[in-house]
């Protein structure tokens, strides 16, 4: 009965390496979905859409890029992990990903189980913005009003645990400033409301405001990474002002869990060769995205690091979602 079950067990993973192997081999034979957790504008749809052409070029079929914003990302998620895994349904997800279980009460899916990495692709500051004609001019103007005025200032972000509203929760800490944080379903309303003044301030990744930036309408005041980004040289970061601030946002492709592994190899080795074609380094570039293109082993450490350093500040601000 035993050495049965041996043989019978062996050639059960043997039909299903083949088939996976098939399946990498015939991917795709149909259009590819991608998920977007935030609204169309804003840097993940951006991202995705920018890949999503290039992949498409490569594979001669239709990649169709799906807007689903709502609760940090969860939507999204919950629509990725009722998928199939069979790679024609894949999320592009934001640094929040790793945060959402400390955030939300109850959460439809597992951060890690219900999930297989693919790739991290890419990883850009954040940026505090203020309207073109805003009387801030510095981070020091807002310091300065934020501690004599306190509760006087808020700032939009792209809805809570989102890596923009991590950074401005992290200059109020190390700050120690009173400034009200409002939560938008991503960042490109976000800045719709700086632009029609509903807001004083915003904090936005590299792609969503450089559009702004080179239009005129809104003025940078500083970017989060420990030191300037090379698409604003002349744009401090806060870590000039306040000691010890840094964070970036990063984006990563995810897919259902329990893919065959040669398709995520082929789904890693595509989106990779993508991202470094001229044409999608030359737009991320611009956009102030860094390309990174990550073996799926090392997207899925940057989660769990991610989960492992932030989850405990969360917890310790009472951060949760509504």
């Amino acid at each position: 009965m035993g050495r049965w079950w041996f043989w019978a067990a062996a050639i059960v993973a043997t039909m299903l390496a083949a088939e996976g192997a098939a399946s990498a081999q015939s991917f795709p034979s149909k259009p590819v979905h991608i998920f977007v957790p935030y609204a169309a504008g804003g840097g993940v749809d951006i991202l995705a859409r920018t890949l999503g052409d290039a992949v498409s070029r490569q594979w001669g079929q239709t990649v169709v890029v799906e807007n689903r914003p709502g609760a940090g990302g969860v939507v999204a998620s919950q629509a990725l992990v009722s998928s199939p895994p069979d790679g024609y349904a894949l999320i592009v997800v934001a640094s929040g990903h790793a945060t959402n279980a400390f955030l939300y009460s109850k959460i439809p899916y597992d951060t890690f189980k219900d999930f297989t990495p693919i790739s991290l692709l890419a990883s850009s500051p954040n940026i505090l913005l203020v309207r073109a004609d805003s009387p801030f001019k510095s981070l020091s103007d807002v310091i300065t009003q934020a501690r004599a005025k306190p509760g006087s200032l808020s700032f939009a972000h792209a809805g809570t645990g989102t890596s923009t509203h991590l950074a401005g929760e992290l200059l109020k800490s190390l700050a120690k400033l009173d400034i009200e944080a409002i939560p938008y379903k991503g960042g490109a309303p976000a800045i719709n409301d700086l632009l029609g003044g509903q807001i004083a301030m915003s904090f936005n990744n590299g792609p969503e405001s450089v559009g702004q930036l080179q239009a005129g309408t809104v003025r940078a005041l500083a970017v989060t990474t420990a030191s300037r980004a090379p698409f604003i040289p002349d744009v401090p970061s806060i870590g000039e002002s306040v000691p010890g601030y840094d964070t970036e946002v990063w984006w990563g492709l995810l897919g259902p869990a329990n893919m065959p592994p040669d398709l995520v190899a082929k789904l890693s080795h595509d989106f990779v060769a993508a991202l470094n074609t001229d044409s999608v380094k030359e737009r991320l570039g611009k956009l102030g995205a860094l390309p990174i293109g990550s073996l799926p082993q090392a997207f899925d450490a940057k989660i769990h690091a991610d989960y492992a350093k932030w989850g405990p500040i969360i917890e310790a601000a009472g951060i949760k979602a509504e």
